[in-house]
């Protein structure tokens, strides 16, 4: 289908965006465009301006510093799935990469994807389970939200709709920890069935000093599965302690749909959880 007709506009500065869409209050802010474009051209949405953030300077940075990695909200996946700097970050690269294809992945956006907030997709997870913060930029001025505030509903994000995600800041782990994410791939979509991003740190003694575990895919949005990091800590995160952690998620309440119902997604959301404790582990015994 055709969408429907619009005012396009490219601006070149953060300023100039910001200005149009409070010029406009039903305007989008556009990306990569993988989730609007088809939403338009399937007349979910018609809005009457869109304002392109492409060639916005200053979206497009990546770093690390005091701990953290700080990620420009117009960063796409492929340039952080290949990042060199961010090899030995395992669970931010492996997320990336399991975004979509090739092309999704060349043109979507760390920022379009947390505004856009679908509840499969897969940067909420590693979001919160790195702790992580969003920089919005509006008309109002620049505020940051936490990720356990960020994520209000299905589809629904704390960005207002006339602000920009101008920046996304991820807590980076210290020693003796270790990072993964693994999903269940949704065969025609790509999207997460199931998708967990774990990070785990051992004390000196080799036992889980602290946990984090985030879930995409299963509920209305993502969250952070308070439950299993609690029972991980001080366990030496054998087969049986991760198994005994992941056998009740109680922060679960699994949607359903035709291929997968909420009875499945919670069987799968244990098996998932497991694996990605396990394969953070093993990095973090090896961590030096």
């Amino acid at each position: 289908m055709i969408p429907a007709e619009f005012t396009y506009h490219a601006p070149r500065s953060l300023d100039e965006a910001v200005r149009l869409l409070a010029a406009t209050p039903d305007a989008k802010v556009l990306g990569g465009g993988m989730s609007l474009i088809p939403a338009m051209k399937l007349r979910l949405v018609a809005p009457p301006v869109l304002v392109d953030v492409a060639r916005v300077p200053g979206l497009d940075g990546m770093r690390r510093e005091n701990g953290a990695v700080r990620v420009g909200g117009g960063v796409t996946h492929d340039r952080l799935a290949a990042s060199e700097e961010l090899r030995d970050v395992h669970a931010i690269g492996e997320a990336a990469g399991a975004i979509g294809d090739v092309q999704v992945r060349n043109r979507g956006t760390i920022g379009g994807s947390l505004v856009h907030a679908d509840p499969a997709a897969d940067w909420p997870a590693v979001f919160l389970a790195f702790d992580g913060e969003a920089t919005l930029r509006g008309p109002r001025g620049e505020r940051r939200v936490a990720a356990k505030d960020f994520f209000t509903g299905i589809l629904q994000s704390a960005a207002a709709p006339d602000e920009i995600l101008t920046e996304v800041r991820f807590a980076l782990p210290g020693a003796r920890s270790g990072t993964s994410y693994v999903k269940m791939r949704h065969p025609a979509s790509g999207f997460a069935v199931v998708g967990v991003a774990a990070c785990v740190t051992l004390d000196e003694h080799g036992r889980c000093a602290a946990a984090a575990v985030g879930v995409t895919g299963v509920n209305a949005t993502a969250f952070r599965a308070a439950g299993v990091e609690k029972a991980l800590v001080g366990t030496a995160l054998a087969e049986a302690d991760v198994a005994r952690a992941c056998g009740t998620i109680p922060e679960a309440d699994p949607l359903g749909d035709a291929f997968a119902s909420a009875e499945y997604r919670r069987h799968l959301l244990g098996v998932w959880a497991r694996r990605a404790i396990l394969a953070a582990h093993a990095r973090a015994r090896g961590a030096r």
